[in-house]
């Protein structure tokens, strides 16, 4: 018989914590409510909001309403966003994560100073991925000006001539986001000006070392997460590096009862958007077989 441990410091954070029960305080009072994208990067938590009745729209499908209320979710929007809502009466709940808020404000407040220069020269650089919700409302920060890097090795496309003001994705690594700053200081000219602002988000970044060593203890590690996570991929990347027995799964339905064969020890983790349910559920799933 094995032991199963589902891994105490996985599961949403607070910035989805938050926008899900807005959308169950909401839903609770019978209202219609539809939300801008996937509350959360996870298909069967979205499932089960769809059964209480939340909507989920893309950009489009809002141009087209009217005199209702739309949730914001954790990873924020560009202005634009907001100025659509003002033009067709739509009332904002607004669920985004305190910790992108205050990103934003920090790019927008960049993009402004650089404007009142006499020469428009700066590059803002977002490590990030590109086209993820969170990215897109930074980069509408800056009137999509912004330069977007996903990885180290984008960095060699910036400018080092030009001045650099770099930030980063909230859920990004924070040990490659370092290996960029360091880049960018070997290779700047003495005439720019190079700035790094450490954006990431602390909740996210110290479940690294956490979820290392919880992957370590065991012999099996089953890691929950909706394959759109960006922080999941990160964190899922991590248990593989140091345990080579680890398998990234939606949900119990995805268990192969092979892996269970020789292993005394099985941990179960997740990222910030897998709920505990979830986890709780593929224990289950394994006592079962």
């Amino acid at each position: 018989m094995f032991q199963i441990e589902i891994d105490s410091g996985s599961g949403f954070c607070f910035g989805v914590t938050t926008a899900i029960q807005k959308a169950e305080e909401e839903l609770a009072k019978g209202n219609t409510l539809y939300c801008l994208g996937d509350i959360v990067h996870n298909g069967m938590e979205c499932d089960r909001l769809r059964q209480m009745g939340l909507i989920t729209i893309n950009h489009d499908e809002m141009r087209q309403l009217r005199d209702v209320k739309v949730l914001l979710r954790a990873h924020g929007e560009p202005p634009a966003t907001y100025e659509l809502a003002r033009q067709n009466h739509i009332e904002i709940i607004d669920a985004t994560c305190p910790v992108v808020l205050q990103l934003q404000k920090k790019i927008k407040r960049q993009f402004e100073a650089n404007s009142q220069q006499p020469t428009a020269n700066s590059q803002i650089v977002i490590f990030g991925k590109n086209g993820h919700a969170e990215v897109l409302g930074l980069v509408g920060q800056t009137q999509s000006t912004a330069i977007v890097i996903e990885s180290f090795e984008d960095v060699r496309k910036l400018d080092f001539s030009r001045d650099i003001y770099l930030y980063s994705q909230t859920t990004k690594s924070l040990d490659e986001f370092q290996r960029i700053i360091e880049y960018i200081r070997q290779h700047m000219s003495p005439e720019a000006t190079f700035k790094s602002f450490d954006t990431i988000c602390r909740n996210v970044a110290n479940r690294m070392p956490n979820i290392t060593q919880f992957a370590k203890r065991h012999d099996l590690v089953l890691f929950v997460c909706g394959r759109k996570s960006s922080n999941g991929r990160v964190l899922y990347n991590e248990c593989l590096r140091v345990n080579g027995n680890t398998h990234l799964i939606e949900g119990p339905a995805e268990i192969d009862a092979s892996w269970l064969r020789d292993v005394k020890t099985i941990g179960i983790c997740g990222a910030t958007s897998t709920p505990k349910w979830l986890m709780e559920q593929c224990r289950d799933a394994i006592l079962q077989m």
